[in-house]
């Protein structure tokens, strides 16, 4: 059986600061945890994460030294 994600899936703006980007984001509820998986946003400007389909869209100019 896999999970499925529905269209409503969330999605989150993140910046430099977010930098480096792992999914689920620290402050995130306990029900929706899973194992920590790390997205690189940058290099394509968006990522879905592979366990919950939380979509992050990187908002801002490239990190300097990347």
């Amino acid at each position: 059986m896999s999970a499925q994600v529905p269209d409503s899936a969330r999605q989150v703006e993140v910046t430099a600061k977010d930098l480096p980007l792992h999914c689920p984001m620290p402050g995130a509820p306990l029900w929706a945890g899973h194992p920590r998986v790390f997205l690189d946003v940058v290099k394509k400007g968006e990522m879905l994460c592979p366990y919950c389909g939380t979509k992050f869209v990187y908002k801002g100019a490239p990190p300097k030294g990347h």
